[in-house]
């Protein structure tokens, strides 16, 4: 049998982080995070948080003094630039409320959709408009299910959000035809 070897132990990754006062693991944000903090905001957060979504992502990175340093040096650019992505924000905010968006979908004769309308159908018909945004920015109350307009909420960031009309119209062409049916 072998002798167990008094080798040191290592201590848990998470233990090799900075603490913050309050117990959580100090980092500094490399971007925006909504509902924590802005670029170069020193955050306490908690270890799981950091290790498997903050830093992963790159999002975060850890707080040496060597990072405050740097960021408070560089602090009036870091402002520059957020107040540039803002600017184009409220940009994309206003072509927003100048925009129209037609979507076809089924209906019965009293106007209800046999589907729904959702954020996916709605980002499609405004990349047609060459405008990209992403899905979990689209506010809806609940799926769209009858025909008409709507105005929908897009959130962009950062308290910034823009109005989009939405005009759900039936479908044309599905009445009549035989497409893509099998005669027996």
């Amino acid at each position: 049998m072998t002798k167990a070897t008094n080798l040191p132990r290592v201590p848990h990754r998470s233990k090799r982080l900075p603490k913050a006062p309050t117990g959580g693991i100090e980092l500094l944000l490399i971007q925006a995070v909504e509902h924590l903090g802005k670029q170069g905001d020193v955050v306490s957060v908690r270890p799981g948080y950091a290790l498997n979504y903050l830093l992963p992502h790159g999002l975060a990175t850890v707080a040496t003094e060597h990072h405050k340093r740097m960021v408070a040096k560089h602090r009036s650019q870091l402002e520059q630039i957020e107040k540039a992505r803002l600017a184009g924000l409220r940009t994309l905010a206003e072509e927003l409320g100048r925009q129209s968006v037609t979507i076809e979908a089924n209906a019965n004769d009293e106007g209800h959709l046999y589907g729904s309308v959702g954020a996916a159908e709605i980002v499609n018909a405004l990349k047609r408009n060459k405008i990209t945004i992403a899905q979990d920015q689209v506010r809806l109350q609940g799926p769209l299910k009858e025909l008409g307009l709507y105005t929908i909420k897009v959130h962009l960031g950062q308290d910034i959000e823009g109005e989009l009309k939405v005009w759900v119209v039936p479908a044309v062409g599905e009445e009549g035809g035989g497409e893509g049916k099998a005669s027996s």
